[in-house]
C-alpha cells in the first residue's frame, strides 16, 4: 500500500520555495496525506537530504502522529510535542523539529517520507532518525514520499 504525500507549497520533484529553507523563514511546509490504511495506529515522517556532503542529513523527524491527521500545517512549532500528541525528534542541526534545506551549494533533493504504522512507537520526544527506524521495524503498513529540490 502507498500513502499519497503532497504539499500546496511545491509539487513532487519541484523546487522548494525559499520560505521553507534557511534562506527564508525556515518553517516547515504544509504536508497533506491521503490513503492511510485503516489499521494504522500512528504515522511517522522523516525528511532528509541524501545529497549532503557528509552523507544523508536529517531535517525533520515526527512520530506517533495520529492516523486521523490528514494535514500537517505550515510552520509546525519546534516543540517536543505537537499536533495533538505527536512527538518531534532531533534533526542533524541538533534541534527539535524542522530544520529547512540549507545546502552548502548545488542542487539537493529533500525527501519527506511518511510511514503508516500498526503501532505507536512510544519513543520519548527528541529521538533521532535511527531510533525511529528501529522502532518502526516490522510495523510499516504503508509508506509514501514527496521529494522537493533546493539550490543555493
Amino acid at each position: 500500500m502507498s500513502i499519497e504525500v503532497t504539499s500546496t507549497a511545491f509539487e513532487n520533484e519541484g523546487m522548494i520555495p525559499a520560505r521553507y529553507t534557511c534562506d527564508g523563514a525556515d518553517v516547515s511546509p504544509p504536508i497533506s496525506l491521503s490513503g492511510v490504511p485503516e489499521g494504522a495506529r500512528s504515522i511517522a515522517l522523516i525528511c532528509d537530504d541524501p545529497d549532503a556532503p557528509a552523507g544523508t542529513w536529517v531535517h525533520w523527524v515526527v512520530y506517533d502522529l495520529s492516523p486521523d491527521v490528514k494535514d500537517l500545517p505550515e510552520a509546525v512549532p519546534p516543540d517536543k510535542t505537537v499536533l495533538g500528541g505527536a512527538k518531534q525528534g532531533l534533526n542533524d542541526f541538533s534541534k527539535i523539529g524542522y530544520g529547512g534545506p540549507c545546502p552548502p551549494g548545488g542542487m539537493h533533493r529533500y525527501s519527506f517520507k511518511v510511514y503508516a504504522l500498526d503501532a505507536v512507537t512510544n519513543l520519548a520526544p527528541g529521538a533521532r532518525k535511527d531510533d525511529l527506524l528501529k522502532a518502526m521495524e516490522g510495523h510499516v503498513l504503508a509508506e509514501g514520499r514527496l521529494m522537493g529540490k533546493y539550490h543555493r
